[in-house]
């Protein structure tokens, strides 16, 4: 079982991978470095890894619980965490054909940057309502509190 510490450092790194991306992205010269190329694959599977810790590990206690609205935010995130994946896996198909080359493959910068602040948004999204709803009710059904 991941700890919430675990996972709140996790959203941190994915906070910060994306706001470094971000401003890298902006600078059309800097996507085909090595450095941003490792960085936004790091970044990737950060982010696929968050997603299939927090589905294994925190929903089956909200799924069962008797209360409706809790089993729909479970199902919601589940959803969620599922329309992120397809949205990522569109995205690098589109932006990063060839992974194994390490390169960003950019013929539209302009849309580019557009498709990549959509995707970081997602995600900061996602991360932020996991904070705010997902984990405190977690721990509000487990009976623990939170440490700060």
């Amino acid at each position: 079982m991941i700890t919430y510490e675990e996972l709140h450092a996790e959203n941190h790194d994915i906070t910060e991978l994306s706001n470094v991306l971000l401003y890298l992205f902006k600078d059309r010269s800097m996507c085909d470095t090595g450095t941003c190329c490792e960085l936004f694959y790091r970044y990737t599977e950060k982010v696929k890894h968050h997603i299939d810790t927090v589905d294994r590990n925190l929903y089956r206690k909200l799924l069962t619980h008797e209360d409706h609205e809790t089993q729909q935010l479970a199902k919601n995130f589940m959803s969620g965490s599922q329309e992120i994946k397809k949205i990522m896996a569109t995205y690098t198909k589109a932006w990063c054909p060839r992974k194994k080359a390490d390169t960003l493959t950019i013929a539209n910068h302009g849309q580019f940057l557009k498709e990549s602040e959509e995707m970081f948004n997602l995600v900061l999204e996602r991360i932020q309502n996991e904070t705010e709803k997902l984990y405190p009710l977690v721990r509000e059904l487990s009976g623990e509190t939170a440490k700060t």
